[in-house]
């Protein structure tokens, strides 16, 4: 009893208290954990463990905590402690030696491994950033690279590639994108010559987010074919890959590669990943219509997605209808739309395509119209509106858009009868486009496939448990035999 009463007595240790009122705190250095271990084993799984765990705590990272986490996890009077801690906010500075001497109180590390150093330049950049404190970023996401440069260790490369991002992501929040250009070509250079892939294709696609930043798209281009082929080791990554390829697809004219890019982007994109996936979608939406293709309402109608993809919806409307007067009032209301989004100059592109659309319904409405009468259809507002309207069905003609002839003499327009479409090949070639849609997507998945780590290595059946299955696979197939001779 009486040693009972002693022990309520005495007070709890400053440890207990500190892990109670910080949960946060206490994650963190689970994650410092994680990653000691995975430095020392050398596994990368950990590492891509503990940046998962990472995010998820991102939103409630607090200056306390941090510094904590830093006195906790650094050597004491270390360059990098000092360089860092001078970045974060000096706020509740007595909440942060009640966090530093518990910290302090526990068995520190006695060797700070790089892993840990480049994690915690990679905390502190994440914290700034959500701060908002984008020229403290800045400097710290320079500190980090130039750290980072002067590492070459296979476990460094998953916090290296997250560094990369917010490091090109600093520099963007401060209009400053083009500083950092030839820095990044340097590291792209360097990932390369160390075999870092993971490195590899986040830097290629930091430089072409660069290139089409200041819409340099040749230059993009010129990159992307020099470069090694992109081998997919994270589906983040190649989502954006596939998406600034599309982009730049697009200004090439060549849609068709570009739509199958944008909408294999969108999705292999995350469901969390909603602006991406917006963003993939108003630019396929634009490149089906360039096609010549109306897409479906669901794709406007989408979770979260339907207030975004309203202009493309009107548009996309105008485009069906073919009237061109709709066509201008839309791109004019939503002009400033259309610019954020870098799809102004796509959409008059698109005039052409309204026009085509609507001589295709009225070619197919009248067999005979006269050249005036398609004119004032089609909203024709120049100064020779029915000169225009003749030099445009010739064209549409020449294409294949219309079937039809033009007499010029009488200054009217003849269509011709509509064949049975299942008389030509264009139901071949749809099955041709889905069919090769489905084996493309089976060959990835099988790519995909992800195997249990040094399987391979695992101990072969001895001779004598060959034996006896080769036994009794031989005694099965001689009753199998059996059975079917007694049914003959």
């Amino acid at each position: 009893m009486t040693q009972d009463v002693e022990m309520k007595d005495q007070p709890a240790p400053p440890l207990s208290q500190s892990s109670s009122t910080s949960p946060v705190l206490q994650h963190l250095k689970e994650i410092g954990t994680l990653i000691e271990t995975g430095a020392y084993t050398k596994e990368v799984r950990r590492i891509v463990r503990a940046v998962r765990h990472t995010i998820a705590l991102r939103r409630k990272l607090t200056a306390p905590v941090l510094s904590a986490f830093l006195h906790h996890i650094l050597v004491s009077g270390s360059d990098v402690l000092v360089r860092l801690s001078s970045y974060l906010p000096k706020d509740d500075i007595h909440d942060m030696e009640i966090d530093t001497a518990s910290s302090a109180a526990q068995a520190p590390i006695k060797y700070s491994f790089p892993e840990l150093e480049i994690y915690s330049y990679l905390l502190v950049l994440i914290f700034l950033i959500d701060h908002k404190q984008y020229e403290e970023a800045k400097s710290c996401a320079s500190a980090a690279i130039v750290r980072l440069k002067q590492l070459n260790r296979r476990t460094v490369d998953v916090l290296a590639a997250r560094l990369y991002f917010y490091y090109s992501y600093s520099y963007e929040l401060t209009g400053s994108l083009s500083e950092i250009r030839g820095n990044l070509l340097a590291l792209h250079r360097m990932a390369t010559l160390r075999r870092d892939e993971l490195g590899q294709e986040t830097l290629l696609n930091l430089l072409l987010r660069n290139y089409l930043h200041y819409n340099l798209y040749d230059q993009a281009e010129k990159l992307r074919s020099k470069t090694p082929r992109f081998e997919a080791h994270s589906n983040q990554q190649f989502c954006r890959y596939l998406y600034y390829l599309g982009r730049i697809r697009t200004i090439q004219l060549e849609y068709t590669d570009a739509k199958e890019s944008l909408l294999q982007a969108a999705r292999k994109a995350p469901v969390g990943a909603r602006g991406f996936r917006i963003q993939c979608s108003k630019w396929a939406v634009i490149v089906r219509l360039l096609l010549g293709e109306i897409p479906e309402r669901t794709v406007f109608m989408q979770s979260g997605m339907k207030k975004a993809l309203r202009p493309y919806f009107e548009l996309t409307n105008a485009v069906r209808i073919g009237d061109l007067e709709l066509f201008r009032n839309v791109a004019e209301k939503y002009v400033q739309q259309f610019s954020t989004d870098r799809t102004n100059n796509l959409i008059v592109r698109l005039r052409h395509n309204v026009i085509r659309t609507g001589l295709r319904n009225i070619s197919i409405s009248y067999s005979r119209i006269s050249l005036a009468d398609v004119a004032a259809k089609l909203r024709l507002d120049s100064a020779t509106p029915v000169a225009d309207a003749e030099c445009i069905v010739a064209k549409a003609i020449r294409d294949g858009a219309i079937d039809a002839t033009i007499d010029h003499g009488n200054g009217y327009m003849l269509s011709k009868e509509t064949g049975d479409v299942y008389s030509t090949n264009e139901p071949q070639l749809a099955f041709h486009t889905r069919i090769a849609f489905c084996l493309n997507m089976h060959n990835e998945a099988v790519r995909a496939l992800r195997f249990p780590p040094n399987a391979h290595k695992k101990e072969k059946e001895s001779a004598e448990k060959r034996r006896e299955r080769q036994q009794q696979e031989q005694e099965l197939a001689k009753h199998i035999a059996e059975e079917d001779d007694d049914e003959f």
